[in-house]
């Protein structure tokens, strides 16, 4: 599905739940389909199983998903998009992370955009073939 990386300073639930938000936006996981029970991925992504309950009642909150007892957890069949505010954050959060790794690695403001680009570009690609 999606990775962890620890070395992210962002909280693992936020990289799930980031990440669960990816796969729908993408069309990976389409409306109406089952995820991962939060054991699976808690064993697949070698995390608490608490570290994904959190992420899931976030989005499930968030009208993302929808838990339908005694069946499992499903993407809601008209997933929630995060309001125009709650874009904007996520956006600003990951823009710094990025930005500081940037600078850090020494690369020119050209250098980060064309990275950023390419690596959104091959997000896409990639994740589209798979759905």
């Amino acid at each position: 599905m999606f990775a962890i990386n620890t070395a992210d300073p962002a909280p693992i639930w936020k990289q799930i739940e980031e990440g669960m938000r990816r796969l729908i936006a993408l069309g990976a996981l389409k409306p109406g389909a089952a995820v991962p029970s939060m054991r699976d991925l808690a064993r697949d992504l070698r995390v608490n199983p608490n570290t994904v309950a959190r992420a899931y009642q976030r989005l499930t909150e968030a009208g993302v998903l929808a838990v339908r007892r005694g069946e499992g957890t499903f993407v809601a069949d008209q997933p929630a998009q995060p309001r125009k505010s709650e874009k904007h954050e996520m956006l600003r959060e990951a823009a710094m992370r990025y930005v500081s790794a940037a600078v850090a690695a020494g690369a020119e403001l050209e250098e980060a955009k064309e990275a950023v680009e390419a690596a959104y570009n091959r997000l896409v690609r990639e994740e589209r073939k798979r759905a």
